[in-house]
């Protein structure tokens, strides 16, 4: 159970962005697999949008519905002081995001975000960290595809490797899917804010404390042939290896000198050629305001792929950690990565924080820190694999 006591506020969950693509695939794994007892909410800016959702769900007529609008701080206060566990899928996070977590940071309310956007999660640090660890709140970003098969991976891969020596483990990411609007919006974004994510990542560096007798690093890496897997292995430069060096950071399990590099895995040189152009084009294309808002228009926040082109969607992480001699090779899978995956595990993320055994943390803290082996088991439970594919 989570340090709020369970009684002290209406509801357990609120789900911020719930009529979204995403926040209704989250809203619906929460009403198919809620636990008994459980109080959540629905919450965002219709309450004639809210309450047809409502309808539509198992067992309804037991959901709140809360109106709030980022526009509206007093709203977004009112909303975190309703609950003990806020899950927001509103993004670009760095436009919408900061007074909820705000609201959280000074109402001691758990937070949850789906962002991938580097400079919010430093900003967020910088400016409410502190709060958040007087309160009590915990506030935890990246909580689907990014960063959660990395960060539990990578942690889960740790745990099978000898402690108390130098680690070096490389994560290689395989997807066949379609991402969300929201995603896509959110790299474009990050994109044309290069120089405000280099400050934001400056002014965090400035603020928090520095390592003492350990080190944990997250290079880049180079393109290359990963025989280890065999496959080409290509520089992802997705915030996922920042919340792995966060973890390890805080976690003296990782050891006393760990280095994680974060790769897309990608099996004909060819594909891996067209995938840097591509990347590369996007990134020139995302300088320019008109060729942003069109390729905007391509894929629009909200959007989303039919529940058969989502069945046939797939994800695989695979790792390879090394250290104290010992060699391991370890998996994380499952389905739909974009939608239905990050849904799931944005629902079990929630859950976990408002009804696990946790350990005692506060303030900015990555999935692997604040609830580790508890979320690995709740998605092992919930059809998501963690296994060690070979160790020598």
């Amino acid at each position: 159970m989570s340090r709020l006591n369970r009684t002290d506020r209406p509801y357990d969950i609120v789900l911020f962005g719930a009529t979204g693509f995403v926040g209704t695939l989250t809203a619906q794994y929460l009403a198919a697999h809620a636990p008994e007892g459980l109080r959540w909410a629905i919450a965002g800016r219709s309450e004639e949008k809210l309450e047809a959702l409502r309808e539509r769900l198992p067992g309804g007529a037991e959901i709140g519905v809360l109106r709030a609008d980022v526009a509206d701080p007093a709203s977004l206060r009112a909303l975190a002081e309703h609950a003990r566990v806020v899950a927001t899928t509103v993004g670009p996070y760095v436009t919408y995001g900061e007074e909820l977590v705000a609201a959280c940071a000074e109402t001691g309310a758990d937070y949850l975000d789906l962002t991938g956007e580097p400079e919010f999660v430093d900003l967020m640090y910088v400016r409410h960290d502190a709060r958040a660890r007087e309160t009590g709140a915990r506030l935890v970003h990246a909580c689907g595809f990014d960063s959660v098969p990395h960060d539990l991976g990578a942690y889960f891969t740790v745990r099978q490797l000898p402690e108390g020596v130098p680690l070096r483990v490389d994560g290689f990411v395989r997807a066949d899917a379609m991402f969300s609007g929201g995603t896509f919006a959110s790299a474009l974004n990050q994109f044309a804010r290069g120089r405000q994510m280099l400050a934001a990542a400056r002014d965090r560096g400035r603020h928090e404390p520095r390592l003492v007798g350990r080190r944990a690093t997250t290079p880049n890496g180079a393109p290359r042939f990963a025989g280890e897997v065999g496959t080409w292995a290509l520089p992802l430069p997705t915030i996922d290896a920042q919340i792995v060096g966060r973890s390890a950071r805080a976690l003296e399990r990782y050891g006393p000198d760990f280095r994680y590099r974060h790769y897309a895995a990608v099996r004909r040189l060819p594909v891996a050629v067209g995938g840097i152009a591509a990347v590369g084009a996007l990134f020139a294309a995302a300088q320019l305001p008109p060729a942003r808002r069109w390729l905007s228009g391509r894929v629009r926040p909200g959007d989303g792929p039919s529940a058969e082109k989502r069945a046939k969607s797939w994800f695989s992480v695979r790792f390879v950690g090394e250290g104290g001699g010992r060699q391991v090779f370890t998996e994380v899978s499952g389905g739909d990565p974009g939608y239905d995956e990050t849904a799931k595990m944005f629902a079990e993320a929630a859950l976990c924080l408002a009804f696990d055994d946790l350990p005692a943390t506060a303030g900015q803290v990555t999935t692997a820190v604040a609830m580790g082996d508890a979320l690995i088991e709740r998605l092992r439970a919930a059809g998501i694999v963690f296994r060690v594919a070979k160790s020598r």
